[in-house]
């Protein structure tokens, strides 16, 4: 009985000995990936911003703004990709000046974006949208890689349709977490015209068409190990200048911040994210082997006293057969 036990102890403690093993080197890379039916909600409050309303054709000032992002993982479209290393994200932003109870932007359509589930890069796809439109993207696109270096990062920008570089600048904590910061500066950069009334400029014409410049700094707190951006500031201005580089009309000027309640709640999330990370790298394999180890060592030392149980034995027999 002694002699099976060991064997099965022994069998055992190698099978979560490699376990263990596949554990921390396979299981990762299969099941640590960006979930494909995301659903979040987050706002961005800007206090003290200016922007041109249509309705009440002027310019507010010292309003509160408020951003409401919607993210939602479209799973069928995912399906289409053909493969399970791809995840498909809607993202629907709108604005509203919450003091004077207008509506800034309200988005037609939702962005629609393909990435690697890992990496978080996005992917060329015929479905990929910006307001509607099918276009080219690079870089990264609703998140930061799984495991974020401390390194710049090419993020694709929505407004210019483009990438653009966010540098790494040190780390900091967030409502507990540890977070990477990473900081990017959108030069003015024209994004098209628009055509107004000459009165709404100073202008005498009837209609003037001035060239639209949008600039920001961004500044994200993400978290390196889930990827997920923790906290946001956004300094966003979009102006009309006209021919000598005057500004002539604000079209919107806000330091937008990702409100506490939304940050509390990416908390959450981020910690149960980052709780199965650390269970699949982690918590698992290191249980595994020392579940391994100790079975091991046990049939190990049960192998020995059963040697050792057949010596006393065979001394026995040779003994009486020597009398």
């Amino acid at each position: 009985m002694r002699r099976v036990g060991w064997s099965v102890l022994a069998g055992l403690g190698a099978f979560f000995i490699v376990l263990a093993i596949m554990s921390k080197l396979y299981v990762p890379g299969q099941a640590v990936k960006f979930p494909l039916n995301e659903y979040s909600v987050n706002t961005l409050v800007a206090n003290n911003a200016s922007w041109f309303s249509p309705k009440s054709v002027s310019e507010l000032s010292n309003v509160t703004l408020q951003v409401t992002s919607t993210t939602k993982g479209d799973v069928s479209a995912a399906d289409s990709l053909g493969s399970s290393k791809y995840a498909v994200w809607q993202n629907f932003a709108a604005t509203e000046d919450i003091t004077d109870h207008q509506s800034v932007s309200i988005p037609a359509t939702a962005n629609v974006l393909a990435f690697d589930r890992k990496t978080g890069a996005l992917i060329n796809w015929s479905g990929n949208t910006i307001g509607g439109k099918h276009v080219s993207v690079s870089g990264q696109g609703y998140v930061w890689p799984l495991g974020a270096k401390k390194q710049d990062y090419q993020v694709f920008d929505t407004t210019l349709l483009r990438p653009v570089t966010f540098h790494y600048k040190g780390t900091t904590s967030v409502s507990g977490v540890s977070t990477y910061i990473y900081q990017a500066n959108v030069v003015p950069t024209q994004t098209g015209t628009q055509q107004l009334p000459g009165t709404l400029v100073g202008s005498k014409a009837a209609t003037v068409t001035l060239p639209e410049v949008y600039s920001a700094t961004e500044t994200y707190y993400v978290d390196p190990v889930t990827g997920a951006p923790i906290s946001v500031v956004r300094n966003t201005q979009d102006v009309l200048k006209d021919a000598s580089g005057t500004t002539r009309l604000v079209l919107l000027s806000a330091d937008f911040k990702t409100s506490p309640a939304s940050v509390a709640n990416t908390v959450k999330r981020d910690n149960h994210y980052r709780f199965e990370i650390q269970l699949a790298t982690s918590i698992i394999p290191i249980i595994a082997g020392l579940i391994g180890i100790i079975l091991l060592v046990i049939g190990l030392v049960l192998a020995r006293m059963s040697r050792e149980d057949e010596e006393y034995e065979d001394e026995d027999e040779y003994a009486g057969s020597a009398v």
